[in-house]
Formats: structure tokens, C-alpha cells, sequence
């Protein structure tokens, strides 16, 4: 597999602040990556750092030639009030398509068709002219899916994506992510739901600042940080 994305003693940080300190790691084209860690342990901020909103305050980040082609698709942690946004779900998804249009005032074929192929693959089409905010938490979350389908292809970066969702919705959100991981897209996403992250996961990365760990599910078990954040349980 080839790296999407490299890390090699990283720092990030705000105002002479770090709040991820050496960080080594790569994110390899196939991978179900997981980052996981107490608040503030530096998750969103090692996010806004892949995502290009912070530049290392040390060390050396490299993204792949591709990946700078294809672009990140990104799912931010949802507020109050984008939950009640008022939109159709085709407008949502399409707006995921917003970069490619640039100044253009309409959305060209390719980008309608980028739109009703990523609906498809979320099966959410005959929710196409649904108000978003009628939606439940679940479907919410499919639909913000393919709206980061149209950004990207490649990467998907999600932030705490099972926050608020009921446990049906939870585990339809990972059967649908590994669907797609298996079809080719990596997943990199942090998470406070460790069991079932780690479950699903190809890496782990446990943050504290620092690395506490990085390497495989069945390693981290082996862990104390492991053990504790999984409570004993076994992978």
C-alpha cells in the first residue's frame, strides 16, 4: 500500500502552544484508521493540521501527489444547528462539490452526476427531496457521507461521527463505513467510541499529547492503554 499521507516528528499547535507533540505515523492508501484519546488530548487538532488549516510547527508532513489531485472529503463533528439546516438532501450533497465549481454560478453535469452517484452508493436517493433537518440522526449521517464523496473519493476524514446517534444508527454508520473502506475509500476517523472503532480499525493511534500508541487493533489490546479504554474486553 502507498502512504496518502506521512507524519515524520510533527508538531502542531496555537500561539507557542503544541497540542501534538512528535507525532510519526502514516496513513496508507486502504486503511480504517482510528485516533482515539481523552479530551484535549490533541484529536481535532492533529485534524485541522491533515486537513491543512495548521502547518507543523516542527517536523515534516508529506501528502501524496494523488491525494493532492483527488482532495480530502471531510465530516466535521455536526452542531444544534446544522442538524437543523434547511435544505433538501440533494442540495446538501451537492454542495460537497462547492470547491470544483468555484466562481461558476450552476454546477456543472459532472458534479450533478458526482451528486446522484453518491447518493446511490449511500442509498439515500429517494430522500433526494427531503428537508435535511426532517431526517433522523442516522440518515443525517448518510447524507453528510455523500456530500464528503462529492469533496473526495480517496480520504474521508470523519470527527466523532457516532456522536448523538442511537445504537441502530451506530452500527448501520459502521457497516456502512467498512462497506465503503472495502470499496476502496480510507477512512480516518476520531473517535470516543474506542469498542467499537477499534473493532472496525486497521490502526490505532491513542493520543495524550504525545503517542501512546500506533499500530494494529490487536496490539492495542494488548495495551494498558488498551486495556483500560476497552475495559478488559478482548478484540
Amino acid at each position: 500500500m502507498s502512504a496518502l499521507i506521512t507524519c515524520s516528528h510533527v508538531d502542531f499547535g496555537y500561539e507557542n502552544h503544541d497540542a501534538v507533540v512528535d507525532l510519526t505515523m502514516e496513513v496508507e492508501e486502504g486503511d480504517y484508521f482510528c485516533v482515539v484519546g481523552v479530551n484535549g488530548s490533541g484529536k481535532s487538532t492533529l485534524v485541522k493540521g491533515l486537513l491543512g488549516l495548521l502547518k507543523p510547527t516542527k517536523g515534516t508532513l508529506v501528502v501524496s501527489e494523488e491525494l493532492k489531485k483527488t482532495g480530502i472529503g471531510y465530516l466535521p463533528q455536526q452542531t444544534a444547528a446544522q442538524r437543523d439546516f434547511p435544505a433538501t438532501v440533494y442540495e446538501v450533497v451537492i454542495s460537497g462539490a462547492l470547491a470544483r465549481r468555484g466562481n461558476r454560478p450552476f454546477y456543472r453535469r459532472q458534479e450533478k452526476e458526482m451528486a446522484a452517484s453518491a447518493m446511490e452508493k449511500l442509498g439515500i436517493e429517494d430522500l433526494k427531496r427531503r428537508c435535511y433537518r426532517e431526517l433522523s440522526g442516522g440518515q443525517q449521517q448518510r447524507v453528510l457521507i455523500a456530500r464528503a464523496l462529492c469533496a473526495a473519493r480517496k480520504l474521508l476524514i470523519l470527527d466523532e461521527p457516532v456522536t448523538g446517534l442511537d445504537p441502530w444508527a451506530i452500527q448501520d454508520f459502521y457497516n456502512l463505513t467498512r462497506r465503503l473502506n472495502r470499496e476502496g475509500v480510507t477512512i480516518f476517523m476520531v473517535t470516543h467510541d474506542v469498542a467499537n472503532a477499534v473493532g472496525h480499525a486497521t490502526k490505532i493511534l491513542h493520543l495524550r499529547q504525545k503517542t501512546l500508541f500506533f499500530g494494529t487493533p490487536k496490539e492495542y489490546a494488548g495495551t494498558s492503554e488498551g486495556r483500560e479504554f476497552l475495559g478488559g474486553g478482548l478484540i
